[in-house]
Parts: structure tokens; sequence; C-alpha cells
């Protein structure tokens, strides 16, 4: 059985490793990492393993995001210090859900399950793996372009904001400003259509000409006549807030996706 292990410890990485030694020798461990990201590109240069040894908690983040909507199917076993993952972990088609200190008993068994499974993972699936990888990768990965931006505040301070931080930004009588998810306001030198243009559609929608909005200052939204809709943000801002009938289609498409 060819494994692969994700484990951002180094000691219970080299446990997992010893006890996979004594009670599967014929097994291999193909390689490792301690990240999510690195997981995936591991898995996207190489042939695919018949067993995926996961953490749950990696250091950038949670192994389960490489399953969410069924985009990743392999054969897995997640190892972790916590219990509160299990449900998540088995939605995602998880052979088993070990605790640590992983015992050579609990190993030996999540390792006979994985073998079953293994005998009936059907060709067909290994083949769409290449295919969920590619779109794993396109989801996970951190958009391309611009990270940060630099806002002034204060007179002539100057700081550079993550866009991860930005709620949205607004023109107020032809000057452009940043609010943060904190609500602070920091004066940009972009207008918003520059912004827009450069920053591209995924991160931040047009909602009219005023406003640039990221996905997660959308607090909740609903009809407002006419084909219209009315957006709550936050941190809020004043006065309503209006998507157009032309505009509501492609909000609604944006926000999904």
């Amino acid at each position: 059985m060819k494994i692969f292990i994700a484990e951002d410890e180094t000691p219970a990485r080299e446990r997992l490793t010893a006890t996979l030694a004594r009670v599967a020798p014929e097994a291999r461990v193909l390689g490792h990492s301690d990240t999510v990201q690195g997981t995936l590109a591991w898995l996207a240069s190489n042939p695919a393993p018949d067993l995926l040894l996961l953490d749950v908690q990696l250091a950038d983040g949670l192994s389960l995001e490489l399953f969410r909507d069924r985009r990743l199917a392999l054969p897995t076993v997640f190892t972790t210090a916590y219990d509160q993952f299990a449900l998540q972990a088995f939605q995602a088609l998880a052979v088993d859900y070990l605790l640590k200190p992983v015992s050579e008993a609990a190993l030996a068994q999540a390792l006979a399950k994985a073998e079953q499974w293994r005998r009936h993972f059907d060709a067909q699936a290994q083949a769409r793996l290449g295919q969920q990888l590619d779109g794993l990768l396109q989801r996970l990965s951190p958009p391309a372009g611009r990270q940060r931006i630099v806002g002034r505040k204060g007179g002539q301070q100057l700081h550079a904001l993550e866009l991860a931080d930005i709620a949205y930004f607004i023109s107020v009588d032809k000057l452009s400003f940043a609010i943060t998810r904190a609500g602070e306001r920091y004066l940009v030198e972009p207008t918003l259509g520059e912004l827009e243009e450069e920053l591209g559609p995924r991160r931040f929608f047009r909602a009219n000409r005023q406003l640039l909005v990221a996905a997660g200052a959308v607090q909740r939204f609903a009809p407002a006549g006419k084909g219209r809709l009315k957006l709550d943000l936050s941190p809020a801002l004043e006065g309503e807030l209006l998507i157009s009938q032309e505009r509501a289609a492609a909000f609604r498409a944006w926000l999904e996706g």
C-alpha cells in the first residue's frame, strides 16, 4: 500500500510512520507535508497514493478543505487530537477517524478498511482524480495578482492593507476609500474603475458606481421590488444599498460562485 502523510508536527509524523512500519511493514510512505497547500501540490504532481493519512488541523488550515463539495475522492484516514471534526470527516467519506496518540490496533484496523476500499476504488474514479485536483488547485490557491493596497490615514500615515481584510471600496466626492472589516477607513489612490479592472470579479463585485464590495462583507440581501436587491453589509454602510435589476442576476451568480 502506497501512503501519503500530512502532519504538521514532526514528532507526531515520526511516531505515525514508526507505528505504520510495525503494523504494515509492506506499506510505503511516498511523501509527506505539513500544509494543505503542500498536500495539494504533491497530489497534483505525483501518481495517486492508495491512502491518505491526514491530520485534520495542518499548518495552513483544515485538511477537510480538500474534500469540500466532494471534489477529491481518495481513501483517507484522518488523525487528530480532537473529536469535533468527526462528522465532517465522515461526510468526506473517510475510511476512519483516529484520535491521537494513534494506537497500533487502531491503525491496523484502519489500514484493513482502507485495503477493502482500495479494491473497490474503480479505474473511473482514478481517471477523475486529475480533474478533481485541477479544480482544487484553482479553488485553494491564493488569488493571483495584487494582495495588498496602500492606504492613507491620519494625514501622511501610510498603511499596507491586505485585500483579504477589506470589506469594500467606496467612492465619495471623487475620492476612493477602502473600508476594512474592522470598520476603519483609508484613502486609496486608484479609482473604483481602476480597482475593478485590476482586482477582477473573483474577489470584488461592482455593486454600483460608488461601491466595490467583497463577498465576505455581504451579511444578507432581499428583494426590494422591480427586480432589485437590497444589501446589508458589515461594517454597515450609511443609507439604503440597492442592486439594480440589471445587476441582480450577476450579483447572485458572483455571490454563489
